[in-house]
């Protein structure tokens, strides 16, 4: 994959490209499949498959009111597109004065003229340009004026449930990221720096935790997760803990992760946690002792969690292998 941060950057046409253009926000089962569909279309007519995103996301600068913790940073993005064997991937920077440009000079400008586009696939909801008016009729009339077939891809389902960002983001905030992860295709990820704590863990508990600096801006809702963590290329089983620690009184929220057969010195290294399934609540302990008890119990389930949800994964890739 070649990455271009900025469109104004690419100073010749690619080879006839197969174009997508989107926020992504997630790459979940849906960007996936329009993202299949651009790849496929690409190899069809020899070419190549593009896919434009944007930084920082349009709603942060033209609704900067709105709530929107995004499921992605713009780095898990790239990292993520980068696993789905695409040829080009360009994050371009939104501004306001972006965001004003008609959606028929942005087609003409940079599609037509800078990237050369061959065909077009599009989500069948996206809309972009001023006042969002780049809508699936404007690019089919512009289409089939100026040369390039647009494909329009159907909303995705899963047991019938449409597969979107919003519904991904809800599931997240109410703790539910088993059922998230049917519609990502992954485990939902939380990347971020290891900092100093209370140092109550290793000291008082006996359960050494690292303490997260998140990247994202989203987190599971309050409670302990049967996690799988990433560090220095090595992923661990992992229980994790967000909330306040109610059981010391305090007042500020944190985001926990003990590693399982695991002590080292980890801090100022960058660590990528997954949820995998939500244990329980969190909740305040009479004594340490009490807690500890819980902890063990929260640890022995979270390896076997870890262990047979990573065994099935093995054995589902296993059978796509034995059946391809």
């Amino acid at each position: 994959m070649v990455l271009y941060r900025d469109l104004n950057l690419i100073t010749q046409p690619f080879s006839r490209p197969v174009i997508t253009i989107g926020n992504f926000d997630g790459v979940h089962l849906g960007h996936q499949t329009l993202f299949g569909l651009v790849r496929e279309r690409a190899a069809a007519v020899n070419g190549h498959s593009v896919v434009i995103t944007f930084d920082p996301h349009p709603i942060k600068l033209m609704q900067p009111g709105r709530q929107l913790p995004l499921l992605t940073t713009t780095d898990q993005k790239i990292r993520l597109l980068g696993e789905l064997n695409l040829d080009i991937v360009i994050v371009h920077p939104f501004t306001k004065e972006f965001g004003a440009m008609p959606a028929r000079e942005f087609i003409q400008h940079y599609l037509l003229e800078r990237l050369g586009v061959q065909e077009i696939v599009i989500g069948h909801d996206y809309r972009f340009g001023h006042n969002r008016e780049g809508n699936i009729a404007l690019l089919q009339t512009l289409g089939a004026a100026w040369g390039f077939p647009v494909h329009v891809v159907d909303a995705i389902q899963v047991d019938e449930i449409i597969v979107s960002s919003t519904l991904i983001r809800n599931l997240i905030r109410d703790g539910k990221v088993a059922a998230a992860r049917t519609f990502l295709g992954r485990s939902y990820e939380v990347t971020g720096e290891v900092i100093h704590g209370h140092g109550r863990g290793a000291r008082l508990l006996g359960f050494p935790t690292a303490n997260i600096r998140a990247d994202n801006e989203l987190l599971p809702v309050a409670g302990i997760y049967a996690v799988r963590a990433t560090l220095w290329g090595r992923t661990y089983a992992a229980v994790a803990n967000i909330g306040v620690c109610p059981t010391f009184d305090n007042d500020e929220l944190s985001l926990e992760v003990h590693i399982l057969d695991f002590n080292q010195d980890i801090y100022g290294s960058h660590l990528a946690v997954e949820f995998v399934q939500r244990l329980r609540d969190e909740r305040r302990f009479p004594n340490i002792p009490a807690l500890v008890d819980q902890i063990k119990t929260d640890v022995e389930a979270a390896r076997q969690i870890v262990r047979l949800e990573g065994r099935d994964r093995h054995e589902v890739e296993v059978s796509r292998q034995n059946t391809s």
